[in-house]
């Protein structure tokens, strides 16, 4: 390993970019500060990092992109929070609330083995009269409605919801969603790890240290999930660190992290936006830094997502050369982001995915969601 000088979260210059980069290729774990300092690089200097971070890709995972054959089924939107980022919850006696049956959820479930999905991933609003029972109720129907298709759904803050409104902890709460076909927990809701910034961003949802006990919970009961982060509304580059350090931290000790999913913040229709409160999403450059420190950062989480619903599939092409390996799902019916604002969300097909990664030299593999093969269609 070569020698480096240390480095603070200012701007880097040219030989000191180059070097800390060489050194990260060469096993160096990055700093908290070194991390600042690439998320603050501009010019062609951005280059240099997505470069570097592709590179760490191709000696991490090599040259194949992967994706999921999948479903969302959101089954309400109707939510006793209203977070500030979201345009997709309702109250009771909004003309477009809704909540779906047991025999529609039944139903979509069929619809979704019929396509040959490989998961069903399904996360709603926080209904007012859900509670444990209700969590378990969907994943049974959903289980028996498409057996042998991966269920990835929830996340922690419905765990929390769910374990509090029926009186048990989170552990049980955990334990019986498994026992009714849960396969892996959604890594959301997870926002930016900061409290300050959740106070103002979503004051209704469980804390920093809450959603980090309840992911450990999940982990330790053999239930894996992702991770993500919602950037580019108010937080700071020290907060998105500090929450790329969090996950660093989860992972060193549990393993249980399948992929990193960065979920740029739609802007559009949001309340935070609305009333000046937010920025108006994240730049082009912060979407590619985002893959690329991430991926240098997170050295123990070995795929990177690119989310085309957030970020549209040519940038999310781009995104490929800046250490990404996965274009995350098939979607076939999307409602969250769509509500935020953003467009083009319910399908991409694999066929599309193809063009997109052969277009850069790449092999599009379809997985399963433990990243395991099945071939591609």
């Amino acid at each position: 390993m070569s020698s480096y000088r240390m480095v603070t979260a200012t701007r880097l210059t040219g030989g000191t970019l180059a070097t800390l980069l060489d050194d990260v290729l060469e096993g160096h774990r990055l700093t908290t500060s070194e991390a600042e300092a690439l998320f603050r690089v501009r010019g062609r200097e951005v280059f240099s990092v997505a470069a570097a971070a592709d590179r760490k890709r191709e000696s991490v995972v090599g040259n194949a992109v992967t994706y999921v054959r999948n479903q969302n089924i959101n089954v309400t939107n109707l939510c006793i929070n209203r977070c500030g980022f979201c345009g997709f919850s309702r109250k009771p006696g909004d003309p477009d609330a809704f909540c779906h049956p047991p025999e529609i959820i039944r139903e979509k479930a069929a619809l979704a083995l019929s396509r040959g999905v490989t998961e069903i991933c399904t996360v709603s609003g926080l209904h007012p009269d859900f509670d444990a029972d209700s969590y378990i109720g969907i994943l049974s129907w959903l289980h028996e409605s498409a057996p042998g298709v991966h269920l990835h759904a929830s996340n922690p803050m419905e765990v929390a919801y769910g374990a509090r409104k029926s009186g048990i902890s989170t552990h049980e709460m955990l334990e019986r969603m498994k026992e009714a076909g849960l396969g892996t927990l959604c890594g959301t809701a997870a926002e930016i790890l900061v409290d300050d910034v959740r106070r103002i961003i979503c004051p209704g949802k469980i804390s920093t240290a809450e959603w980090i006990r309840i992911i450990k919970e999940s982990h330790e009961l053999g239930i894996r999930s992702t991770a993500t982060i919602m950037y580019g509304h108010c937080e700071s580059v020290g907060d998105q660190v500090r929450h790329l350090a969090i996950l660093r931290g989860i992972q060193d000790e549990t393993r249980g992290f399948t992929e990193f999913v960065p979920l740029s913040f739609v802007h559009r229709n949001t309340p935070i936006y609305r009333k000046g409160i937010a920025r108006a999403g994240a730049t082009g450059r912060e979407d590619l830094l985002m893959i690329a420190v991430a991926r240098l950062f997170l050295d123990n989480i070995p795929h990177i997502q690119v989310s085309w619903v957030k970020l549209g599939v040519k940038m999310a092409q781009i995104s490929l050369l800046a250490g990404a390996d996965d274009l995350g799902g098939t979607m076939f019916e999307e409602s969250i982001s769509k509500g935020a604002g953003a467009v083009d969300t319910d399908y991409l097909d694999p066929a599309e995915m193809r063009r997109m990664v052969e277009d850069l030299g790449r092999e599009l593999r379809q997985r399963t969601t433990l990243y395991e093969p099945v071939g591609t269609r």
